[in-house]
């Protein structure tokens, strides 16, 4: 009887782990936690050029989150903001603060492959989407689900859909590709070097690459993550932004 439970248990685990929707919100806060912090390097590549910045992020669940870019000097003390359903961007250089409108959520990021959505994720992947299982693979020697994510009506996002690669063992999203509104591949980014941050395996490698601009890369490096800190809520608002700087 023990081996019996023992083996039903393990048969409804393998049953629930193949729910694409709790799969995804696996990774998802897997990625996230509760709350983070950390630093990380931004690498822009280009035909001809290549720009490097660096930053500082918080977060506090899918409703807040902050960035710092700390470098280069040009740079320094920009930082941008989510609370809830607003994005707002501190800008020293003319002393205000900017609320930014959905419509520029599909803009790019200083310059980069990286969206303002991507950075302070105005959609969730989780709620925004409805999520369909499409197979199985092998990525960086994993076995990994295929999920393809379906934009909810009038949800805010940006994306015709999203295929997401998540990890079977560890739930890591090793690549996601994302597709415009007439189903063609706009970019992908692929999640490698795995590294063990607060005792939490992540990609610490992100590379987005756009579908159309060959040469056009960003690269985005962890170089230290905290997780399920005690950030509270009030550390993310206009005012803490500006004196971030």
């Amino acid at each position: 009887m023990a081996l019996l439970l023992v083996f039903m248990g393990f048969v409804a685990s393998e049953a629930s782990a193949q729910n694409p929707t709790e799969i995804v919100t696996r990774a998802d806060e897997h990625m996230r936690g509760t709350s983070s912090s950390g630093e990380m390097s931004m690498t822009i590549v280009r035909p001809t050029w290549e720009r490097t910045i660096s930053m500082k992020m918080w977060s506090r669940g899918t409703q807040f989150s902050l960035v710092l870019v700390t470098a280069p000097a040009r740079d320094q003390g920009s930082s941008f903001l989510k609370r809830r359903n607003e994005i707002w961007n501190w800008v020293p250089s003319i002393g205000r603060s900017v609320k930014l409108p959905p419509s520029m959520m599909m803009q790019s990021w200083m310059g980069s492959d990286f969206t303002n959505d991507d950075l302070v994720r105005e959609s969730s992947v989780v709620n925004d989407y409805t999520h369909v299982f499409e197979g199985e693979t092998q990525l960086e020697d994993r076995d990994v689900y295929i999920i393809d994510l379906f934009p909810k009506p009038d949800a805010p996002v940006v994306w015709g859909r999203v295929r997401m690669y998540i990890s079977k063992q560890d739930y890591l999203q090793l690549k996601t590709e994302f597709f415009d509104d007439y189903d063609e591949l706009a970019q992908t980014m692929t999640g490698t070097d795995i590294r063990t941050f607060d005792g939490r395996p992540i990609p610490s490698k992100l590379t987005v690459t756009p579908a159309d601009k060959p040469g056009h890369s960003t690269i985005m490096e962890y170089k230290s993550m905290n997780f399920d800190a005690n950030i509270p809520e009030s550390f993310f608002t206009v005012q803490n932004m500006r004196r971030m700087e």
